[in-house]
């Protein structure tokens, strides 16, 4: 096997520039809990999604029992169903099937999507976390995931962050392929913009959110402004 050294294996910044843009829908906010909550989250979440627009919401808590998650999970479901908006669980296809979630979201080391597939139905949203590799991302695109996540790209606190992406990635992804990426980790409304440009059809936001200093229904509201601006300079659909 041929060896590379990290420059030839490094991305072009300016790969997308290359080529025309095509049209894709314009990106949208795809909300993460927080890393531990209680009973009255759900009205947390209910103040979140009246700050704006909001595509997914993922359940992701780490460390706790399925049966505990479950419960938790029921009231913040039938919310995101109100409001039209994709309830997404973390990791466990078992779960996801078990409360017919809308979709699940699996590590690398959370199982294949093949049998995901196989387990919850042609319907359900599967994504796939890639971290900074084109690799694992056209690995997920072949298995039949529904999205692809690219990150971290800033600083967070809220995992350990062991891979850094850049916002090339971005664009070579949607520039090759039609399947929708997620852009994650550190995102904020003010450091949000260079990943909107680069591509990301998703925005994955947790801290930015639940920790604003007006509360989540304005952390919501803080990425309207670089969201719109994505619409206005998005190219018209052929």
């Amino acid at each position: 096997m041929t060896d590379f050294t990290d420059e030839e294996l490094a991305l072009d910044p300016h790969f997308a520039d290359q080529f025309e843009q095509g049209f894709r829908p314009a990106c949208q906010l795809y909300l993460i809990s927080p890393p531990t909550i209680d009973a009255s989250f759900v009205d947390t979440l209910a103040t979140a999604l009246d700050g704006g627009e909001v595509a997914a919401f993922q359940l992701r808590l780490k460390g706790l029992e399925e049966d505990a998650i479950a419960a938790l999970a029921t009231p913040l479901q039938a919310l995101c169903a109100q409001r039209d908006v994709a309830f997404i669980i973390n990791d466990s296809v078992a779960l996801a099937q078990r409360l017919g979630a809308d979709g699940v979201h699996l590590g690398q080391g959370d199982g294949d999507p093949r049998e995901a597939r196989k387990i919850l139905g042609p319907k359900v949203q599967i994504g796939v976390t890639c971290h900074d590799s084109r690799h694992l991302a056209m690995e997920a695109g072949e298995a039949g995931a529904d999205y692809v996540a690219f990150g971290a790209f800033y600083p967070t606190t809220t995992k350990a962050v062991l891979h850094h992406a850049e916002p090339s990635i971005l664009g070579w992804w949607t520039t090759l392929f039609e399947l929708p990426c997620v852009a994650i980790g550190g995102v904020t409304a003010e450091n949000a913009a260079p990943l909107v440009a680069a591509g990301a059809d998703f925005l994955a936001v947790s801290s930015a959110v639940w920790n604003h200093p007006g509360g989540p229904g304005a952390g919501v509201a803080a990425f309207a402004d670089v969201l719109q601006q994505a619409r206005n300079g998005a190219p018209e659909p052929k």
